[in-house]
């Protein structure tokens, strides 16, 4: 019996204490914690509406102006000149570019110009008889004939029957096979239409050219042209004559060019007008890239921002009261890494860098800088 006594008393302490722990760890307060909070330091600008030149900026490659691809007219083998055709020779004016073996097609336009001598000599005395009148300027034709030189102009006909005549004997078809042969015989000689450079040659002496082959490129490494395309709302901006500042890739160098020529029609999927510029340097290259910047009317009471700081293409942060705020921007035009805008009143601090995680409300310290120094 006092056993079972023991063991009802120690269950119910047993429990009593597990109730007693209990109670004490729901009614024992935890300790608020502090929540700390985080203002991240800012940089701003303060804005200053200014009259802000408007500059229009496009790019393209040059072209030579004057260049020509080569391609021959006429077949035979590739002979040396005086110059080597390779890409970077230079050519002065007239000089032979390409020279391609003429002999044998030389020889067969002396045999025609013998011919077309021998034809003239014997109607001679036809001539004498029924055309004295015209017989000297004749006479005097063959006198000055040069096989080895070009043919002559024939004498002019004082008369249809002379005409009727002169035709009849196969002179005139006699005549213009020779000066067929002549121009042909110059097509074996390709000579410089003006002072340039080679920039591609596909050929070597003792090639065989063949018919319509292309041999090489040839330009004028003095004078370029840049197709550039500029916004159809700009269009005024582009007048013949018009002086425009070139630019190379690095912008350490630049070039004073002028429009020559503006497409009269808008590139339907652009929106865009094309327009030419010529440039004259020794340093340019052909295919070197450059940018065009076309002076605009400036924007009066204006600021410039870099465009990575515009959210939504319409809006900028600024800080007001050491709070982030949002406001709406009138947006003027859009250069590469900033934009020219407006609405802003002077003295307005916008921010300046982008601050990952910004939001309207936002507790911020503006950076001084003249403290950290």
């Amino acid at each position: 019996m006092r056993k079972n006594i023991s063991i009802i008393i120690a269950i119910l302490l047993l429990v009593s204490a597990i109730l007693l722990a209990k109670y004490l760890i729901d009614s024992k307060q935890k300790p608020k914690q502090q929540v700390e909070k985080i203002v991240k330091t800012v940089f701003v600008d303060e804005v200053k509406n200014v009259s802000i030149p408007i500059i229009i900026s496009a790019n393209g490659n040059l072209v030579a102006k004057n260049k020509i691809e080569l391609y021959s007219e006429v077949q035979g083998v590739l002979v040396n000149t005086g110059k080597e055709f390779k890409a970077g020779t230079n050519f002065n004016k007239g000089e032979t570019i390409i020279k391609i073996n003429s002999e044998e097609f030389y020889a067969n336009l002396q045999a025609q110009k013998s011919n077309l001598y021998n034809v003239i000599t014997a109607i001679m005395p036809d001539i004498k008889l029924d055309f004295p009148n015209n017989y000297n300027a004749w006479q005097e034709y063959l006198q000055n004939f040069d096989i080895n030189k070009t043919i002559q102009k024939l004498p002019e006909i004082s008369s249809e029957k002379e005409k009727f005549f002169i035709s009849g004997r196969g002179i005139y078809t006699t005549y213009y096979n020779v000066k067929n042969l002549e121009v042909k015989l110059s097509k074996y000689n390709l000579r410089a239409p003006f002072s340039g450079i080679v920039t591609e040659s596909m050929v070597n002496p003792g090639t065989l050219i063949r018919v319509g082959q292309k041999l090489g490129e040839f330009i004028d490494p003095s004078i370029f042209e840049v197709s550039v395309s500029i916004k159809s709302e700009f269009k005024d901006l582009l007048q013949i004559g018009k002086e425009v500042t070139l630019y190379n890739l690095e912008k350490s160098n630049n070039w004073t060019g002028k429009v020559v020529r503006i497409n009269g029609k808008v590139d339907a999927s652009t929106q865009t007008i094309k327009a030419f510029i010529e440039v004259r340097a020794k340093d340019l290259k052909e295919g070197q890239y450059v940018e065009a910047a076309l002076q605009s009317n400036p924007e009066e009471n204006a600021f410039e921002v870099a465009r990575n700081l515009l959210v939504d293409n319409s809006k900028l942060f600024i800080v007001k009261d050491s709070v982030l705020d949002l406001v709406d921007v009138n947006l003027i035009f859009e250069n590469k890494n900033t934009v020219v805008i407006k609405g802003l009143e002077n003295g307005t601090k916008i921010v300046s860098k982008p601050i990952p995680g910004a939001h309207i409300g936002m507790l911020v310290k503006i950076f001084n800088e003249n403290k950290v120094q």
